[in-house]
């Protein structure tokens, strides 16, 4: 179980598209209006696992993958616009942001080719290798799923702790735009990769 938890540990909280989102939530002081958000990825990902672990690779048709992958980035980019658009009043209770909600942080998930990276190896290989099988694949993969939770949460915290330091508003446009970037080449790197390149290789 030490490997399974290592290897999700290290793939989810490294930076990507949903943890950068965390991070912007924190920094925009918007972690727990976002909580719902985060409990999309995590409930992404609990389904990803055990949908996974039941059926394995019998029902994924690997032509299919550029397709998630491109529908993914297309959902990325659409984020960053709103990051790039949202503006913040520290001034203001009623300050315009960003909204995530829980069906953001689902689909973006779901759509994300890092989260089927993340989950294919732990369902269909590491969790018979262990033993893992019937209802204990549920509760393993629900573990598992707080722990994907936890990744932009945490990113989230570490925001708010920085963002409290920041006193000037125009410090948050430029970082928003910046995260806006952030997004943009996170989406066009998993287009390239996940999307363009297996469909020239076919």
């Amino acid at each position: 179980m030490l490997e399974i938890f290592a290897y999700a540990i290290g793939i989810m909280y490294t930076p990507g598209p949903i943890n950068l989102l965390g991070l912007h939530s924190g920094l925009n002081n918007k972690a727990t209006q976002h909580l719902g958000f985060f409990i999309g990825v995590g409930s992404a990902m609990f389904t990803l696992f055990v949908f996974l672990a039941f059926v394995g690779l019998q029902v994924i048709n690997p032509q299919v993958l550029p397709l998630i992958s491109l529908a993914g980035c297309l959902y990325i980019l659409y984020i960053a616009y709103k990051v790039a658009g949202s503006d913040i009043n520290l001034n203001s209770d009623t300050a315009e942001s960003t909204d995530l909600s829980f069906k953001d942080g689902l689909f973006m998930q779901l759509l994300n080719p890092k989260a089927l990276i993340a989950t294919l190896p732990v369902s269909t290989i590491q969790f018979p290798s262990v033993g893992i099988e019937g209802m204990a694949i549920v509760f393993w993969s629900f573990i598992l799923a707080v722990l994907a939770f936890g990744a932009p949460a945490s990113y989230a915290v570490a925001g708010s702790v920085v963002g409290k330091r920041i006193e000037n508003p125009r410090y948050f446009k430029v970082f928003n735009l910046v995260m806006s970037a952030l997004l943009v080449y996170v989406a066009l790197s998993i287009g390239y990769e996940h999307a363009i390149l297996p469909w020239m290789q076919n």
